[in-house]
């Protein structure tokens, strides 16, 4: 297991956009769990009228399921996630650009999942699509970039650092293969996978777009 704790990739502008990204997740995630400690029937009715479900496609629900979290492990990870490679991304894009690139990958991500599972009943909450295509631009747009990394190797812990193309390219294939392995099998309660692979691919293939796409 590995979980890459910092970069050595200097921010250009400061990343108000992705900052508040962190902090609307963390305001919503304590929302719902605050709701769901004093009355848990309300907060799984929350995540099914606000979560993305494949079977009662509804739009809105794609952008409202970004903002919802499963757990604290959910949330931390994503936002980690997105705390260490988010400000390049959003320093190479400017904050209005930045910010369209982080929902088309969200979109892309609910749909990645809708198109394999579009009879799933099992409502698609978090922002690990859209975080995915951050990664996925990050890995593309600084792929020598040094991150370092935290190892757990059985029962020991160490550090390295790495090319950023090496650890975004692990937890790709990571990605893949959890997604190949769900095929034909009862993902009920588990990971969208496929969500995401879709939003990594989005971020992967749409960057040099949204990088040449001009804001009157």
């Amino acid at each position: 297991m590995f979980f890459p704790y910092k970069d050595d990739n200097p921010r250009v502008l400061f990343p108000f956009v992705t900052f508040g990204i962190i902090i609307l997740n963390v305001l919503i995630f304590l929302g719902q769990f605050w709701i769901s400690s004093n009355d848990p029937d309300i907060g799984k009715s929350l995540v099914y009228m606000y979560g993305f479900v494949p079977a009662e496609f509804n739009p809105l629900t794609i952008f409202t399921s970004m903002f919802m979290h499963g757990g604290f492990a959910h949330i931390i990870g994503n936002m980690w996630f997105l705390y260490i490679f988010g400000d390049n991304v959003e320093s190479i894009l400017g904050h209005v650009k930045y910010f369209m690139f982080y929902l088309a990958c969200g979109i892309g991500a609910a749909l990645a999942q809708f198109f394999v599972e579009p009879a799933s009943q099992v409502p698609m909450i978090g922002a690990s699509g859209a975080v995915a295509g951050v990664l996925g631009a990050y890995m593309i747009r600084f792929p020598k970039a040094r991150v370092h990394v935290l190892a757990v190797i059985i029962i020991f812990i160490t550090t390295f650092v790495v090319p950023a193309q090496i650890v975004l390219g692990l937890w790709f294939l990571m990605q893949l293969s959890g997604g190949l392995g769900s095929l034909g099998v009862d993902t009920t309660g588990g990971v969208a996978w496929f969500a995401h692979i879709g939003g990594f691919i989005i971020g992967v293939t749409s960057l040099k777009y949204f990088q040449n796409f001009r804001i009157e």
